[in-house]
């Protein structure tokens, strides 16, 4: 990983970047951000950074053995340590060294906690960092570097160590041998233990920019810079949701059709056809139908927006922005809110285990009212 890799945050990078070439990096770094910025990746860059011996333009070169070793997770003098659910009496993050591997290795511009958990294999768990972790990472971190000056850590989630981990950790970070270098990111700093919190350099990571992300989608997804600013624009700044949009690109032309269908059904007030409407969107489980609701939400922001004539302050594909041209005008202000307010407590609804078809079809009549 190297600093080219990570979205935005070009404060964050140069100031690490200045720690570690003037010699004077803190021994212990926290990474903190909203969900979605990428810290994980930016810990990552910058242990590659640290190590690499041939340093060019302000990055790392990505060519020296070192940095070889870095991108295939194999370097001797670096260590990760993540939250894991319990497997054994002395649970590590070595013990899922291999699905971690796979968690990197596919991509981590944007972590994505939801793909870990599926990964562990349990995607109800509450991941843990355990008081074995401690011990593992003491033992480790008093070895002597083997192919570099510094040996780092990085530290995925740090949050997530449990109090007893936090306590034995606490020692080794108030006092560190000279070659260690702790990594720490976190979503939520506040839940850090306050005496390591206050022995770290904290440095904020931002939202990037709807234009950043949709960037970096056109450049290493090939798709236009359009759809690219559709994927990005309802992320709000989190990477991982852009990407997750992404993925969903085909589930995405699915959602247009169901809601181009829907709003053209609620116009003519056909209440068999929403009927049928209701029952064939039901049959989506219950996450995807959650998808299609936010989706749903999208639309009628950027159709009420559409009415505006501004060109640059709507985010849709080309076929989102071909039936916005006739539809947008049903969409105002005497029923925008109440459109919105519909979709979302219908979200939450089915995310309550509520029935979807009922929902759903409560959903179409609510809106044929509303639209006409």
């Amino acid at each position: 990983m190297k600093f080219s890799d990570i979205i935005g945050n070009e404060h964050a990078i140069d100031q690490i970047r200045r720690m570690v070439d003037s010699g004077n990096i803190a021994h212990a770094l926290l990474l903190h951000g909203a969900p979605g910025v990428p810290k994980l990746a930016l810990a990552l860059a910058t242990a590659q950074y640290i190590h690499c011996t041939n340093r060019t333009g302000g990055d790392s070169c990505g060519q020296c053995p070192q940095c070889l070793q870095h991108q295939s997770l194999n370097h001797a003098d670096t260590f990760y340590s993540y939250p894991i659910i319990k497997k054994g009496e002395k649970p590590i993050s070595e013990d899922f060294s291999k699905e971690w591997k796979k968690f990197i290795g596919d991509g981590v511009i944007a972590e994505d906690q939801e793909r870990w958990l599926s990964m562990l294999g349990n995607d109800n768990a509450q991941p843990i960092i355990y008081a074995s972790e401690s011990d593992n990472i003491v033992r480790k971190m008093s070895l002597s570097a083997y192919t570099a000056k510094y040996k780092v850590l990085v530290m995925w989630q740090a949050d997530k160590m449990n109090k007893e981990c936090s306590n034995k950790l606490l020692k080794l970070i108030e006092e560190p041998s000279s070659d260690c270098i702790f990594l720490l990111t976190t979503d939520n700093e506040k839940a850090i233990l306050p005496t390591i919190y206050s022995r770290t350099q904290r440095i904020q990571l931002k939202k990037p920019s709807t234009a950043q992300i949709a960037e970096y989608l056109s450049r290493n997804h090939g798709i236009s810079i359009d759809e690219a600013m559709a994927m990005a624009a309802p992320a709000d700044g989190n990477v991982m949701l852009a990407l997750r949009n992404l993925d969903y690109g085909s589930e995405i032309h699915d959602f247009h059709k169901q809601f181009v269908s829907l709003m053209r059904l609620a116009y003519m007030n056909d209440l068999a056809q929403l009927k049928v409407w209701s029952d064939d969107v039901s049959g989506y489980k219950r996450e995807k139908s959650q998808r299609f609701l936010s989706y749903a939400s999208r639309m009628v922001r950027e159709n009420y927006v559409y009415n505006l004539g501004v060109a640059a302050l709507n985010y849709e594909t080309a076929e989102e922005s071909q039936f916005s041209k006739n539809f947008a005008r049903f969409i105002n202000e005497r029923n925008v809110e109440k459109l919105l307010n519909l979709f979302d407590e219908a979200a939450r609804d089915i995310r309550g285990n509520g029935n979807a078809k009922i929902v759903l079809f409560d959903v179409a009549v609510k809106t044929a009212i509303l639209i006409r």
